[in-house]
């Protein structure tokens, strides 16, 4: 139905609400933005719609009829255009900007004032009240006038100022100052030339992009990959190492029958050799080259719980024993640039020690390093760069950052901010530039980041991670893992009747299912972005993506007791973390004015009016906190927490640490008299996500082993915990899994295909900068 009553039929440029929207030329100027938004010319049409629609609700039929005329277009387009013109006019400090209605299941509303606005006279119109009248009219703006050029107003001008003031003779001094002040602009007009010239003839290698293409005009082959894979076998290899000189490459090899052998082969795809036969029922992991090229260090782990870091040869054989350690996750170690040592993060187990210490081979003397670390920390690969001034590490690589502090300790720096879950890390060679793996949305991605001024790189690699450079030559190797997961529900007395749900091939994982065992979310980039997706079980076909969100990977979402809403953490278009509560079946969304700048985490409790939040504070510590909703008063704090879940039928929570394995619970009111340990070793710590509340207080665990990747360890309530193994050969993702509420079900995210090489380039180097003293003090820092 076409609408053809409204005032603004003709009109080119309307002010909506308080931004200025030019319909010839798409573009909405919002008061405070920093640039012009560009609509495309369907949320145009969607626009002009809602407009001639006076304010009234305009079904989706109307604007399928209207917009996509003669087509048999799908929601999804629809959706789109609105999410586009929502975005368009928020401003640039805010999540959104309540322009557009949704009415469930009906269509949309437009809820601001609607004026015309004159190509001569700028001021508004009479505004149109977008809801019958409800809302305030426009302010008058004031006529603008147009000056002749060149003309003066005297009547606008003192008379005192229409007398010439008495001019002052001349003096040698200024004569002087004149002609150092010329020849001062002469000398940066030089300068400024000369740099330009050297900027113009600067010679800048072609991309591989560029390269793909003769002049602009001919192709001639697809743009290579700025890196070449070495391994193509199956199986996993990982933890890759560079020999100083970039000629050779240590790895761990997983594909043989019980895996963990460390492989060498030359930076080419020459065939790999094993550098030490390991013995039955042995794993040999985290392989290092030493930095004069001679040995390479790694450890070793056994069946029954020992370990020990030895030191071979880099030919083989002549193997030694450096020190003893645990069986346990997260053993990181490097060597000292000298060479005479081994500098290793954290540990835990029989031979514990919270902090960073060194080891010198010759005496076997331990020397810990004096700086600041709370109990509840742990501090991870641990490396020297290369002029041995500063040491860098990871805190709480889970949820964690980038740490400096000079060699000997001492005063702490903090080079990150951003709560990540990093994937390794490498010094680029320089002592300033260092190059790092994390996960970011179903990814992991390298960046570059320069420890002085804090800037960050992407390096433009998909699906890299584990990164190390050759100490010697500008040679950098990394892991290349490319999954595909999907998502199954796996009966769990008889897994072989696993399901496949919403088959797709992308990446989904963290499914999440609701208290009434009907609604299930999940993220995934299926839609060629990163999004948080719901559907009722029962109609497959209800499956969609929840618009305007991109959620945050590091924790999956929490749904409400009565199975209506969830809570979500998420991002806005400038990166600014918040949380959301969403009710999916009716598409609504809103921000929760949470009084926290950091969430991790968000919970329900049984309460509606408490929620729970993990968070870090200005103090960088982890904790997890009971907040009153009605005036964000927080009630109770726990610290060191990494993960929590809310336990409907016993009415606590359960809950993980930074510092150490096992699993934890504390009642509603987070009562420290109340805490008390379920499991001392599981979940694990890099795995502190792979759990899930069931019925009757049974908490599962997704656990992986030699003889399965993917089993389920059922921790019951006071009673002995049972084992299934769901996939004998398929990972499954470890960010998040859920249990239906009588545990014979698991909705869990599986690997489809899988598999990890090691992939080598040579690093870009960044053009020198000239004068760089001065070009780094004109640079501003945020």
């Amino acid at each position: 139905m076409t609408i053809s009553d409204s005032p603004f039929h003709d009109a080119d440029v309307l002010r909506i609400g308080e931004c200025t929207v030019t319909l010839s030329s798409r573009e909405v100027q919002v008061p405070g933005a920093r640039r012009l938004r560009r609509l495309t010319p369907k949320a145009v049409g969607v626009l002009r719609v809602l407009v001639r629609s006076n304010g009234r609700v305009v079904t989706r039929d109307e604007l399928f009829a209207e917009v996509w005329p003669d087509t048999l277009p799908t929601n999804d387009v629809l959706t789109q255009a609105v999410t586009q013109l929502r975005k368009a006019f928020a401003g640039d400090d805010e999540a959104g900007t309540p322009y557009i209605e949704t009415i469930a299941k009906t269509g949309y509303r437009l809820l601001v004032a609607v004026s015309a606005v004159s190509p001569v006279d700028p001021g508004a119109a009479e505004p149109l009240s977008a809801a019958s009248g409800i809302l305030p009219p426009l302010r008058d703006q004031p006529a603008t006038s147009v000056a002749t050029p060149g003309a003066i107003d005297a009547a606008t001008i003192p008379a005192d100022a229409l007398l010439l003031a008495p001019v002052r003779p001349r003096r040698g001094w200024r004569r002087i100052r004149r002609w150092v002040l010329l020849g001062i602009g002469l000398a940066m007009l030089l300068a400024l030339g000369v740099m330009g010239w050297m900027l113009m003839h600067r010679s800048t290698a072609p991309s591989a992009v560029d390269a793909a293409v003769e002049n602009g005009t001919r192709v001639i082959g697809s743009p290579q990959r700025p890196y070449r894979l070495i391994t193509a076998s199956a199986g996993f290899q990982t933890y890759p190492t560079l020999s100083p000189d970039g000629s050779q490459v240590a790895y761990e090899a997983s594909e043989e029958e019980g895996g963990g052998q460390i492989k060498v082969q030359t930076s080419g795809n020459a065939p790999a050799r094993t550098l030490v036969e390991r013995p039955d029922g042995a794993v040999d992991r985290f392989p290092n080259w030493s930095p004069d090229g001679r040995e390479i260090a790694f450890a070793r782990f056994f069946g029954d719980g020992r370990c020990e870091v030895l030191i071979a040869s880099a030919t083989g054989g002549n193997l030694r024993q450096a020190t003893r350690c645990d069986g346990t996750e997260l053993l990181s170690f490097d060597w000292t640039p000298d060479g005479r040592g081994l500098v290793f993060g954290s540990m835990v187990g029989v031979f514990a020690h919270r902090g960073i210490r060194v080891l010198d081979l010759a005496s076997g003397r331990w020397q810990a390093l004096p700086y600041a670390a709370h109990k509840d920390d742990f501090d991870y690969a641990p490396r020297i760069s290369p002029d041995g001034r500063w040491l860098v590490f990871v805190r709480n690589p889970q949820v964690g950052d980038l740490w400096r502090m000079p060699a000997e300790g001492g005063p702490l720096e903090q080079l990150t901010d951003d709560a990540a879950e990093f994937r390794g890390w490498a010094w680029l060679g320089d002592s300033r530039q260092i190059v790092f793996g994390r996960r970011v949305d179903s990814e992991a991605r390298l960046y570059q980041l320069d420890s002085e001024s804090r800037t960050l790189r992407d390096l433009g690699l998909d699906d890299a991670q584990w990164p190390a450079v050759a100490r010697s030559a500008n040679l950098l190797a990394f892991v290349h893992r490319k999954a595909q997961f999907g998502l199954y529900k796996v009966p769990v007395n008889g897994p072989a009747g696993a399901q496949r749900l919403f088959a797709s091939s992308s990446r989904d994982s963290q499914p999440m299912l609701a208290p009434d065992d009907r609604q299930l979310v999940f993220a995934s980039d299926r839609s060629g972005s990163y999004a948080l997706w719901w559907a009722d079980l029962q109609h497959p076909s209800s499956l969609r993506p929840i618009e305007g969100l991109r959620p945050d990977t590091r924790q999956p979402p929490a749904w409400s007791t009565d199975s209506r809403h969830l809570l979500v953490l998420g991002r806005d278009d400038q990166g600014v973390p918040h949380v959301y509560e969403i009710t999916p079946r009716d598409e609504q969304l809103r921000v929760l004015p949470v009084p926290v700048a950091r969430p991790l985490q968000a919970l329900y409790t049984d309460d509606p009016d408490r929620l729970l939040l993990i968070e870090r504070g200005d103090d960088q510590r982890t904790r997890l906190s009971l907040y009153d909703r009605r005036n964000w008063q927080r009630l109770a704090t726990l610290y060191g927490v990494s993960q929590a879940r809310f336990d409907g039928e016993q009415k606590r929570v359960v809950f993980t640490h930074l510092g150490a394995s096992g699993l934890w619970s504390v009642d509603a009111s987070l009562s420290p008299a109340s805490v008390q340990q379920l499991s001392a070793d599981k979940p694990s710590r890099w795995r502190y996500r792979a759990w899930s509340v069931a019925g009757s207080g049974r908490v599962d665990y997704l656990d992986e082993s030699a003889t399965c990747s993917s089993g389920l360890l059922r921790i019951g309530s006071g009673a002995e915990a049972v084992s299934r193994c769901l996939d004998a050969t398929r990972l499954s993702a470890g960010n998040g899994f859920s249990s239906s509420f009588d545990g014979n079900d698991v909705y869990v995210s599986l690997a489809v295909t899988d598999g990890a090489d090691i992939g080598v380039m040579p690093l870009i180097e960044q053009p020198a900068e000239i004068f760089p003293a001065f070009v780094r003090s004109l640079k501003i820092k945020p």
